[in-house]
């Protein structure tokens, strides 16, 4: 099914509905942010006897969570990204991680596009403190093709998973047919000139830039990390070994999340020249993305112009 017309919250309650009509087992868990989530009313009145509102106590829907799970269930957990991982972080590496227990926790809104509600609900580093943490996998999806295809990958895998949810409207990049591999990520542009790394809403602008460049003759070889968690290194360490010079996106804080990651593979494996681009180490702000964007330095025009810098670094290196 290709659903890329949708908003991506409403393919992660129509693609829940579907789940639970294959497997009863599953359940939507949400903290009193259902409506934004997109589960209400799509999964709350199709599925109400899968569908659990725990009130505004994210810590104790991970417990119940946590027990669900130990028992053969499947539970969905969402609230906006800074409840779903900070606020809970404790209760996630106890209940979840270390207990191994099947949860599937999903973050909604991710970091600049939280924008209308500020610096407090602007998370910034749930990708790193996730990733940092054991017997977790970490999902960001850039497309609603590929987020119905990863949640299918989610809801038949049996491992503690964090997935980033962006709420709005995508652009496409996937097909209906996409299968999703963890451990693969993905080349949407080949080039030998310089290497682009993204992953979830930053991949659609990486897709742009590398566009947009072709047509001055500088290739980009872009790749799509939709696992931050488990990380494919190879596809990485052979791209960075042609083109020698590697640049980074995200919309997260550049400190620990997937510039870090590319940073810690690269300086073991093929130590070249890398920018990281992304939120600077700042709190966030009511503002719309183009606002931070431009204020911090990382849309489509400064990617395009970090990219171009680099490969004039590397020629006078």
């Amino acid at each position: 099914m290709d659903c890329h017309e949708k908003e991506m919250r409403l393919v992660y309650a129509l693609t829940l509905n579907e789940l639970i009509d294959r497997n009863p087992n599953v359940y939507c868990l949400e903290a009193d942010l259902s409506k934004a989530s997109g589960t209400s009313p799509e999964v709350s009145s199709r599925h109400p006897q899968n569908f659990i509102n725990c009130g505004v106590q994210e810590a104790n829907m991970i417990g119940v969570a946590a027990g669900m799970a130990r028992e053969g269930k499947v539970p969905f957990c969402a609230s906006f990204t800074a409840f779903a991982t900070r606020r809970v972080y404790d209760q996630i590496t106890v209940s979840v991680a270390y207990a191994n227990n099947n949860v599937k926790i999903v973050g909604t809104s991710p970091g600049i596009t939280q924008g209308p509600n500020g610096g407090t609900h602007m998370c910034f580093q749930d990708l790193a403190i996730m990733r940092a943490m054991p017997n977790m996998h970490v999902y960001s999806p850039a497309d609603a093709n590929e987020l119905r295809a990863i949640l299918f990958h989610m809801a038949g895998s049996k491992q503690p998973t964090y997935l980033q949810l962006i709420r709005l409207k995508m652009p496409k990049i996937f097909e209906g047919s996409y299968r999703f591999d963890p451990n693969r990520a993905v080349r949407l542009h080949e080039g030998n000139d310089v290497t682009l790394v993204s992953t979830g809403f930053m991949t659609h602008v990486a897709l742009d830039v590398a566009h947009k460049l072709s047509s001055e003759g500088i290739k980009v070889d872009l790749l799509h990390y939709s696992a931050v968690k488990p990380f494919d290194s190879q596809i990485l360490v052979d791209s960075a070994r042609r083109t020698g010079a590697v640049v980074t996106v995200e919309n997260q804080n550049i400190i620990g999340g997937l510039g870090s990651a590319v940073c810690e593979v690269l300086c073991e494996h093929r130590p070249v020249k890398t920018k990281r681009m992304g939120m600077p180490d700042r709190f966030g702000e009511v503002a719309d993305p183009d606002y931070l964007f431009d204020k911090h330095g990382f849309g489509l025009s400064h990617i395009m112009q970090t990219c171009r810098e680099m490969i004039r670094s590397k020629k006078a290196y």
